[in-house]
């Protein structure tokens, strides 16, 4: 086996010719010369080798060319290139990824209070023990059958179950690792009439929704065409919408339940029948409590 080794940037390549019983490894000797130093390989370890003990070898026309790869050794690749690539990206947690994002340096309050008392609560509260190797009990029935108490009950479908007309979400069981939290909290606000309104009440209605949530709008325009209102398919635009994730949703809770809640007169609180059974939960809020926000009561004449 014949392989070509460059001493130096002005000099020509060496062809020397090793033993393919004897594993080499790539040393640097200085000046950009490359030494080869090997071991027979029955006195190695019944192990694979590393990375950093098999030179980088690309084929050409039958030869092989010893490379020193530093590309990669500060700064992995800007683009994947699938999982067969030699230099794979390191994990996004990692300092030295390009998708690495420092923080968070300080948390919620309310993230700390979930973190340290909601989730504790919760999981002792739904955590149903199974000892390992035993087996799930049968799971009951989700569709309602007939009793047969009449001839037409004869292959009838079965019926949807009782006070609802769809079936709620499978639900895995709740461990650690699956402990009710909160994903996402969509804000929206529908325009009234919006076949007669202006553009100018849509980019009102978006910057009170990006003064107090702290994310930029999104403008959400007809699905359907209604000719009676005046209504065209992807150009009336119906509402803004503002979807909050992570910190800028804990700071949002917070700020409706501590500071806006409390400021609405006769307010009886949010109806314990607004959410859908799925671990989805709805609630509005009028127009006048909208200004107890910090953000819009700093804008209103005194």
């Amino acid at each position: 086996m014949s392989f070509l080794t460059p001493r130096s940037s002005n000099q020509d390549p060496v062809k020397i010719s090793l033993n393919p019983g004897i594993l080499y490894n790539e040393a640097e000797t200085g000046g950009g010369s490359y030494r080869l130093t090997g071991k027979p390989i029955s006195t190695l370890r019944p192990c694979l080798p590393s990375s950093s003990q098999i030179p980088s070898i690309s084929t050409q026309a039958s030869t092989f060319i010893l490379t020193k790869h530093y590309r990669y050794s500060l700064r992995p690749p800007r683009y994947y290139r699938g999982p067969l690539h030699p230099y794979q990206p390191p994990p996004p947690s990692a300092p030295n990824s390009r998708e690495f994002i420092p923080g968070p340096f300080s948390l919620p309050r309310l993230q700390q209070t979930y973190i340290s008392t909601l989730a504790p609560d919760l999981l002792s509260l739904m955590y149903t023990h199974h000892p390992p190797g035993t087996l799930p009990g049968p799971s009951g029935q989700r569709l309602r059958g007939w009793d047969n108490s009449s001839p037409y009950h004869k292959n009838r479908p079965l019926r949807p179950p009782r006070g609802r007309p769809t079936l709620p979400l499978m639900r895995r069981p709740i461990t650690f690792r699956n402990i009710p939290r909160l994903e996402k909290i969509v804000v929206h606000h529908v325009i009234r009439d919006p076949s007669k309104r202006d553009s100018s009440y849509l980019h009102v209605a978006g910057m009170v929704l990006q003064a107090i949530t702290n994310v930029r709008a999104e403008v959400a325009r007809a699905k359907h065409d209604i000719s009676n209102f005046g209504i065209r398919k992807d150009q009336t635009a119906m509402a803004v919408k503002a979807e909050l994730r992570g910190e800028n949703m804990y700071c949002f809770l917070s700020k409706v339940v501590d500071v806006v809640m409390p400021r609405i007169k006769e307010y009886k609180g949010v109806s314990g029948g607004s959410g859908d059974g799925s671990g989805n939960l709805a609630f509005g809020l009028q127009s006048s409590a909208v200004g107890a926000f910090p953000e819009v009561e700093v804008n209103y004449d005194s």
